[in-house]
């Protein structure tokens, strides 16, 4: 029995294996760009040194802006924030965004997904008004679904109130 055992465990591991995919970690794809160049994204897109990458726009350019407690305005250092992400946006056109809102923990749930689609609202039309096609941004609001800083304190709270900017190649669905 213990021989049966161990077959059945060496059969499910092969059959497992058979069914992935050869480039989910970053393998050659089917084009050798490491990254399955399939869907338009190649090694470059994960380098912080080239302008022209998602990597760059967030790490140079600066893919969040924060808000105030129960607010949707832009502050001025949001829109200073922001007017770099619309000109990254218009020298790079092949790529789309998808800006997601979020709040902070206090409140309900409803209240913070209302005020996070007003965040990636107001985002949206900055990036609209500085000139980016209205037809490359999607939003989404997460309310307090999906906290980068965890604790019942001022310092988490105010991470947590803002509006990220996610860049990608391909069509918005």
């Amino acid at each position: 029995m213990h021989t049966l055992t161990k077959a059945a465990l060496l059969l499910l591991a092969l059959s497992t294996a058979a069914c992935t995919r050869p480039d989910r970690f970053g393998g050659a794809g089917a084009d050798g760009t490491g990254m399955g160049g399939a869907n338009g994204i190649n090694s470059s897109s994960l380098d912080a040194s080239d302008p022209t990458s998602p990597a760059y726009f967030a790490q140079t350019i600066g893919d969040r802006v924060l808000f105030a407690v129960d607010q949707s305005n832009l502050s001025p250092e949001a829109m200073a924030t922001l007017s770099g992400q619309a000109q990254w946006m218009l020298n790079n056109p092949q790529y789309l965004a998808v800006i997601e809102g979020h709040a902070d923990e206090q409140g309900t749930r409803d209240y913070n997904l209302a005020l996070g689609a007003r965040r990636a609202n107001a985002v949206r039309e900055y990036l609209i008004s500085q000139g980016v096609p209205s037809n490359r941004l999607q939003t989404v609001s997460y309310g307090k679904e999906r906290p980068l800083a965890i604790c019942s304190d001022e310092t988490c709270y105010s991470q947590n109130r803002r509006a990220v900017t996610v860049v990608s190649v391909g069509q918005l669905g």
